[in-house]
């Protein structure tokens, strides 16, 4: 009799320990750990994030849980919060093969539940590898395409199950209990690509991040619960949102090959799919030094469905369309040869320089060859030479991956407006270190907006 993939995926996370775990994938859940947190004191920047904060300060008055970069909410407000800061500005974590975004709905709940109880960062470590295994194990278990054909948006359908493993290891559960929190996870799943182009497929993440504290609180309180939702013959998640799915690669190599290791990061803000274009860019202006002004034409050559996405904004609007457009990312780099959250600031995306040339210099159009990130860039100069510049594995990729230096700059860049110099520091040591961590509190309270930083705020406002 096969085996059932829930109870499997339920056992793993239950009873995963830090010997388990090999090395490089504990250096990996701390390099996701910091991307998170520099991702999440970016996201104050976010355009909608006083919206969700307001929400998330409406879902309970306690305030036993710290927000990344502010100050403290209850255990569902911070979760929720936290969760849509990480995504915020669009530059945080993508597991390419699910077009998932991992780190919100993992991270939050599980720096909550450790805060909260006051446990070791290596207890937390433990509950992140757990967390991010299952989200990318179970996205593996559907048939992606098929997934996606019917509108489906991966982070608010398999990261509920994530931040249930995550804090469902903090706080103990057994395999048994763990399953039921899993199908309470499942049986919240929600999102699809309706939302395309619009702040709701952040709100997606964060959702997700709430789903999978609640999946893995109420399991705890004995709720009853299927043991067997991913493959349920009537509403099962393979059977539902896909076409049966492919339950065996879920747990396929389990404990030896970490599909959490084929989460990519990002080095800048954009949606994750043209980061092969703004890579193919960078090397583009750094190895042929070329300048806005020599530039005749830009051809921009994408996959089909990154075209699709992000091929359709060449008049954007507002930050969140140039933050999805290639138009915009191709020119803003060709005027200013980097890109940060300051190019998406309004004096830049609407420059008329730079609005002109993102829409009568830029040429975006469809290579079916190409495909998920891969892109070409062909520019045509004023003087007659024409350069080609071809990405196929981005910066941040699993096959170019960032180094923890580059992290680390990463956190400091966006860091530095919400939390003093020598906090930010400490907090990068923390998590170099994280399994030598008593307490994940003393890390959570390095991560409170400070006095100082409160000061220079006001002193730019």
């Amino acid at each position: 009799m096969p085996q059932n993939p829930t109870q499997v995926l339920a056992r793993f996370a239950a009873t995963l320990d830090y010997e388990r775990i090999p090395v490089h994938t504990r250096e990996y859940c701390k390099n996701l750990l910091l991307d998170t947190l520099a991702c999440a004191v970016a996201g104050h920047q976010g355009e909608e994030t006083n919206q969700v904060a307001a929400l998330a300060s409406a879902l309970g008055q306690s305030n036993e849980s710290s927000i990344v970069g502010g100050e403290r909410l209850s255990l569902a407000g911070a979760t929720l919060l936290n969760g849509y800061l990480v995504t915020a500005v669009t530059m945080c974590d993508i597991h390419r093969s699910t077009l998932t975004h991992v780190t919100p709905e993992v991270m939050p709940p599980a720096l909550a539940i450790a805060e909260r109880d006051g446990l070791s960062g290596r207890d937390l470590l433990v509950a992140l590898a757990a967390g991010c295994e299952i989200t990318t194990r179970v996205g593996i278990g559907l048939d992606y395409p098929e997934f996606r054909r019917r509108g489906w948006h991966g982070p608010g359908i398999i990261g509920p199950f994530g931040g249930a493993a995550a804090v469902g290891r903090l706080i103990g559960l057994d395999t048994e209990t763990m399953s039921k929190a899993f199908a309470l996870a499942g049986s919240q799943a929600a999102g699809t690509f309706a939302a395309w182009g619009t702040p709701t497929v952040k709100f997606h993440q964060c959702r997700g991040a709430l789903s999978g504290l609640m999946a893995a609180l109420l399991a705890q309180q004995k709720f009853e619960a299927t043991q067997e939702f991913l493959t349920a013959a009537d509403g099962g998640l393979y059977n539902t949102y896909t076409n049966g799915g492919k339950p065996e690669a879920a747990t396929s190599g389990l404990g030896e090959r970490w599909e959490l290791e084929q989460i990519a990061l990002r080095l800048w803000p954009s949606a994750s799919t043209i980061q092969g274009l703004i890579t193919a860019m960078f090397d583009l202006i750094e190895q042929h030094q070329l300048r806005a002004e020599q530039i005749r034409k830009l051809r921009v050559s994408l996959g089909e469905t990154a075209n699709k996405m992000h091929g359709i904004f060449p008049h954007y609007k507002a930050k969140f369309e140039a933050l999805l457009s290639t138009h915009y990312a191709a020119a803003i780099i060709m005027h200013d040869r980097e890109l940060t959250l300051a190019q998406f600031e309004p004096e830049r995306y609407n420059d008329p320089r730079v609005k002109s040339f993102a829409a009568e210099k830029v040429e975006v159009r469809e290579d079916k060859s190409l495909q998920g990130v891969q892109a070409v860039v062909q520019a045509e100069t004023v003087d007659g030479r024409t350069i080609e510049v071809r990405c196929d594995t981005p910066r941040g990729s699993p096959e170019n991956p960032l180094t923890r230096a580059q992290i680390e700059a990463k956190f400091r860049t966006y860091a530095k407006a919400r939390i003093s110099t020598g906090r930010i520091e400490e907090v990068i040591n923390i998590v170099s270190k994280l399994e030598d961590l008593p307490n994940v509190r003393n890390l959570m309270n390095l991560l409170r907006f400070t006095n100082e930083a409160r000061g220079r705020a006001a002193a730019a406002a």
